[in-house]
């Protein structure tokens, strides 16, 4: 079955064009999720309810990279959660984005995606540092309290920039960082981001008939 994913902002209401080249592409209207969100600071209901109803075969359209993920760490993560269903993904403005070809070029593509995320991480570590380098040699105090093992301090701020990106739920940036859900909050304390946490709601899912 053919689903589309699409997404406006809530100042950027036409959804035209996107709705035009599903139903291009062969996609029952009732088969289209739609959010209108900004890409880094909201939920996105419909694109999760979307894939929460997949089955092997189905096919994942979208009109532009940027109309269904924000980072290419949320590609990554997309294109490895459809693998697991045995789903597949079609950027149909960027033909080169195609997992249903299984050919070598494609593969190689795929691999490249998973190159570019784990440099995003890394260039994100890099930020991290030089910001906390920059902090220490003014003065300012920073980070987790005095007894946290440098692995877990690497693991508070990890928890932090997840929880600024706003993109993943608590479920995943625990599951992501290797940490409990009552250490995530710990960790979001000691960075400093307590008066600032949000309460994780799970919606439910209706099954497909």
């Amino acid at each position: 079955m053919k689903f589309g994913i699409g997404r406006v902002s809530k100042f950027e209401q036409n959804l035209d064009l996107q709705i035009d080249a599903f139903v291009k592409e062969g996609i029952d209207p009732k088969n289209i999720y739609v959010d209108k969100i900004t890409r880094r600071t909201d939920k996105r209901p419909n694109y999760e309810k979307c894939l929460n109803q997949l089955r092997e075969g189905d096919v994942i359209y979208a009109w532009k990279l940027d109309r269904i993920v924000g980072s290419i760490i949320q590609l990554d993560k997309l294109v490895n959660r459809l693998d697991q269903i045995g789903a597949s993904l079609v950027i149909i403005t960027q033909p080169f984005v195609d997992t249903r070809d299984k050919s070598p070029h494609s593969k190689l593509i795929r691999n490249m995606f998973s190159i570019l995320a784990e440099f995003e991480v890394d260039l994100i570590s890099e930020r991290t540092k030089a910001g906390l380098d920059s902090a220490k040699r003014r003065g300012v105090v920073l980070g987790a309290p005095k007894g946290l093992s440098e692995e877990n301090k690497k693991k508070a701020k990890l928890c932090a920039h997840y929880f600024n990106e706003g993109i993943l739920s608590v479920s995943d940036i625990c599951k992501k960082a290797g940490v409990s859900r009552a250490t995530y909050y710990k960790y979001l304390e000691y960075e400093g981001l307590k008066g600032k946490i949000r309460p994780y709601k799970k919606t439910k899912q209706k099954g497909r008939t």
